[in-house]
Order: structure tokens, then sequence, then C-alpha cells
């Protein structure tokens, strides 16, 4: 008989599908910088990606009626009809989709919509292609799912988007998915709708599927019009999974809800996979989302506006330090500046600049770039100004060691 709790630990034995897969190092910093704040600390935040805003009155309003009304039980896996009627609506009036209802899949957010179609389209050896800079989850899914991440290196030069040339390259026999994400996380880059359409001409030439991650597409300022790549043609159409939800432009982190939306063998799968581990999103959420879709959008137009304030505020504070550069973004709520220039990779600068300057940023080795670290600008204006001047005098005192 087991005479410790380390004895009878010794004796788990994790799943194989787990070796090399990492937790979340946005969650990690988060979760460090509210342990400083416990003991009293100042500390400026800029690790997670969740807007400062609270959810628009009318969508808490619309949760709280069906609440009321009895919307309380189990719902279809495949998300509430009324929704998936609004969400289709949605995507042929904004984004010029033609999707149909039963097209479309409600999910745990689009974190888990993505998870759930990576889970049906992906076979083991099956090789899926990353830009870097990437959304740090997508490789780990990929892995998860028994997949092989194929990593296409980006850098300044060309605004942190990968080439036509590029992808082609990169297509081999194995070859099932491209994953892109417009806006991006962590540089808030977009691609134009010519860049758009020349990846496109490549993922119907080489004859794979494209998972388009849009879950920012309201948070975007002006420079770069958003468009679907899905909406260049009924070839590309029928290649492509959209992904998007309501965490982001509505500030509904916490509600966990998203979709996708693609050909209906794949939905119809994902479905399967979803039936087997969420079950359904909550129920009366799903009229939360209801509401923001069918309400007023004056509160994501206000949002966004803030968020272009801020993004200008503190991408002139950056680009005034020196030995820091930056790629301007052109959407989302995050900025990715170079850190060259201090000598450590980006582990090291991130915990070193939040014990001794109590700044919370993401190293860009989560994101598959160690020369460079996530700033978050969903913070107050206040807190961007101080931790810009916390930045300066951290980059400074590198200067003079490492």
């Amino acid at each position: 008989m087991a005479s410790s709790t380390e004895d009878v630990q010794a004796h788990y034995h994790l799943a194989d599908r787990l070796n090399g897969i990492a937790p979340s190092m946005t969650l990690s910093i988060t979760a460090r910088a509210r342990a400083l704040r416990a003991r009293g600390i100042d500390v400026c935040g800029f690790g997670a990606g969740e807007p400062d805003f609270d959810t628009p009155d009318h969508i808490k309003r619309a949760a709280t009626a069906a609440l009321e009304r009895g919307e309380t039980k189990y719902a279809a896996v495949e998300g509430i009809e009324k929704l998936r009627i609004a969400i289709a609506r949605k995507l042929e009036r904004e984004n010029g989709l033609p999707y149909t209802p039963d097209q479309i899949q409600v999910s745990g957010g689009a974190k888990q919509a993505l998870y759930n179609v990576i889970m049906a389209l992906i076979n083991p050896g099956d090789e899926v292609i990353i830009p870097s800079p990437y959304w740090l989850s997508y490789p780990e899914m990929v892995r998860l799912a028994g997949g092989v991440p194929v990593i296409l290196e980006t850098d300044e030069t060309t605004r942190f988007k990968i080439t036509p040339s590029q992808l082609d390259a990169a297509v081999t026999p194995r070859t099932r998915l491209l994953i892109i994400a417009t806006p991006s996380n962590p540089t808030g880059v977009m691609y134009t709708p010519d860049e758009l359409a020349a990846l496109a001409r490549i993922i119907v030439r080489r004859d794979i599927l494209v998972i388009s991650d849009e879950i920012y597409e309201k948070l975007t300022y002006g420079e770069v019009e958003h468009r679907s790549i899905g909406s260049l043609g009924a070839d590309i159409f029928a290649r492509t999974i959209t992904v998007n939800g309501f965490s982001k432009a509505y500030a509904m982190t916490g509600w966990r809800i998203g979709y996708a939306a693609g050909p209906r063998p794949i939905i119809e799968a994902a479905n399967v996979v979803q039936s087997h581990s969420l079950s359904n999103v909550t129920t009366f959420a799903q009229y939360g989302a209801l509401a923001a879709l069918e309400g007023d959008q004056g509160a994501v137009e206000m949002m966004r506006q803030e968020f272009a304030r801020r993004r200008d505020l503190i991408c002139k504070g950056l680009a005034d330090i020196p030995g820091v550069s930056l790629v301007r973004p052109d959407g989302a709520f995050y900025v990715f500046p170079s850190i060259a220039a201090s000598g450590l990779d980006s582990l090291t600068f991130c915990e070193r600049f939040l014990e001794e300057e109590h700044v919370a940023v993401v190293p860009g080795r989560a994101f598959g770039s160690d020369q460079h670290v996530r700033f978050s600008y969903a913070t107050d204006t206040q807190t961007i100004k101080k931790g810009i001047e916390r930045f300066r005098r951290f980059m400074e005192r590198l200067g003079g060691r490492h």
C-alpha cells in the first residue's frame, strides 16, 4: 500500500498526446501579475487579450430575460436555430459569405470552434501550415489532433505576412490546411484584399483548405479594408472555414460563445466532436449573443474608437524609445515590438520586466518569435503611459547590462 502522496502520484501516467504541449504563456503571465497585485504592488498589465469594457447592457438584459423565461435546458449541439439564422444573415450581409444556418456551429468561444474543426479534419501526420507569429494555440491544437504544424516564418519586412510563393513552396502531399488570422494576434496586422486573393489562388490550385480566424474583424482602424477570404469566389468559399465569435467585439470574453461556418460535411463532423465534449453552449447565453447581433452596435463602435486612440498612444510611445522597432497594427488591440536590442530572449526579458519594473507583457516565444514581446492595449490610457515609461527605463538600463 502506498505510504505517501508522492508514492501514489508515481503511478500516474499522462497521455502521450500531451507531450510537448505548452501551457498558455498568456494566462501564466496574467496569473503572475495578479499575484503581484495581491501583494499590493502597482502592476501595469498588458498581458490578457480581453477588452477592459463591460458587456453592453442590452446583451446582459437579453440573457437575463432568457433565464427568467426558463431557457435553462439543454439546447441543440450546433446552437439554437435563431442564433444560427442571425449568424448566417450577419455573414452574408457584412462579409459576403452565403452560408446557410445548417453550415454554422455555435461553440464555446472561437477557441473551441477552432479546436472542433481541427479535430474533425486532421489525421495523424497531416500537415497544417501556420504563419509565424501565430496565436499560441494554433500549433498546440494541431499537435493534439496528431497533426504536424508547418511554421512559415515572417518578419517586419513583409509586415509579418506570408507571401503566395512562401505558401506555394510549403504545400506538400500531406498538407491539409492553412490557418490565417486577419487581423492577427499578436501583431495586429491585416492582409489586404489583394493579398488574400493571391493566397486564395494558391489554396484553390493546390486544393487545400483554409481556416480564416476573423475574431478581431470589427476592431480595425481604417488603413486596411477587412475582407473575408471566403468571399473572393465560389472555389475559395468551398475550401474555407470561417471562425468568429463575440468575445472581442462585444466584450463577452467570459460568456464563451463563438462560431464556425463552413462546408456542411465539415460542420457536421465538428458537431460530432462537440457532442462528445461540450454538448451545447450555455442556453441562456446564446440569447445574449443573439441580442449582440441584432441589437444596437453603438457600443462596438465606441470601443473601436477608444482602441484606435490607445493604439496611436502606445505606438507613438514605443517608437520613440531607442532600440525599439515595431510594425504599426491595422486592427485588434496588440502591438508586437522588437526587443532584439536588449540582448535578451523574450522569456527572460518578460520575467525581468515584470520583477524589476512591474510590467506584464507576453513573451514573443509563445507566438513563434523570440525577439519580440506582445503588449495588449486593452487597458486604460494611464496604464499605457506608465507602462511606456517603465519600458523606456528598462531598455535604457539593459543598454548597460544584460
